[in-house]
């Protein structure tokens, strides 16, 4: 028998703390025990394994409202290619009434975390493979414009790329080689010819040292729910307009193509390729729909 005094995890907390990504339902109501680290666990096993929080918005108090409706979504990629098991796992743990959420140590012996369960060491899911992909295929607009967002993005809501990213980095050297790229989709069970391996690390590369690094991941693989957010995509086309004109030249972005040590090619055909109304230049609703996929100006690279 112990003494309920001398054990912190028989304490009810009352403060209102933690990251609001992570916070526990019970949390927010401001009576809480060692249940929810249980729940903030669960929030951090989604986040690797789909690179986004299961609870999100563009407020903290939105953040608040999405972890008390508790909706966790598994049919955005990549859920539908992630074992049942994991998804079970995810349940559990994020199960909105603390007395039915899962116990660390029945975590511990779940199946998809004891040793011989279903969990597996892929390194790339299916949904980041077909962002570096469609990012090779991009004007040198839009690249630029993803490694601005990218550079906004939070610790928690690049967490699931951070951890592909040092999965195919197997040297932890900071970077990612052709080498280890193939092998990366190898061990996914993908197989790419040499040519696509190559134009995806070009592509990816503003350096032109024929590696991948950190930064230069994120921003090929960054999920879609964040690149449409209304924040980030004035501060990316407020990146390129300096002057606050409204608009986008082809002077401004040979300027922003120098700053990244970007080759300036192609510019004028960039600028005619996502200018809807034919006046020369992209102003802010023309740069939308481009970032966005829609109809006109997709921003896929000329010909």
């Amino acid at each position: 028998m112990y003494d309920i005094k001398s054990d912190p995890y028989s304490q009810v907390f009352t403060e209102l703390v933690g990251s609001p990504y992570y916070v526990a339902p019970e949390v927010l109501h401001k009576r809480y025990g060692p249940e929810a680290d249980v729940w903030s666990a669960g929030v951090i096993l989604y986040v690797l394994l789909s690179g986004v929080p299961p609870f999100w918005a563009e407020t903290q108090q939105g953040i608040f409202d999405a972890v008390l409706k508790g909706h966790i979504d598994f049919d955005s990629d990549p859920w539908p290619k992630i074992s049942e098991s994991a998804k079970n796992l995810i349940r559990k743990m994020l199960c909105p009434c603390p007395s039915e959420r899962l116990k660390a140590h029945e975590v511990l012996r779940h199946p998809w975390i004891c040793e011989n369960g279903v969990a597996t060491d892929q390194a790339l899911d299916p949904s980041v493979l077909s962002r570096l992909k469609q990012f090779s295929a991009m004007n040198k607009l839009k690249k630029l414009a993803l490694r601005v967002i990218a550079e906004r993005l939070s610790e928690e809501e690049i967490a699931g790329l951070r951890q592909m990213f040092k999965a195919v980095d197997v040297k932890n050297r900071g970077v990612i080689t052709l080498g280890e790229l193939r092998e990366g989709l190898r061990r996914y069970g993908t197989e790419l010819e040499d040519r696509e391996i190559s134009d995806i690390v070009e592509a990816a590369d503003k350096d032109n040292n024929v590696t991948i690094n950190y930064e230069e991941f994120i921003a090929a693989t960054v999920p879609l729910n964040k690149i449409e957010r209304e924040e980030h995509l004035m501060a990316a086309f407020t990146y390129f307009d300096k002057d606050g004109s409204g608009y986008i030249t082809v002077d401004k972005l040979q300027r922003a193509c120098g700053e990244h040590n970007m080759e300036d090619s192609f510019l004028e055909e960039i600028i005619l390729e996502v200018d809807q109304n034919n006046d020369g230049q992209i102003d802010y609703a023309e740069f939308v729909a481009m970032m966005q996929g829609n109809k006109v100006g997709l921003g896929w690279q000329p010909m």
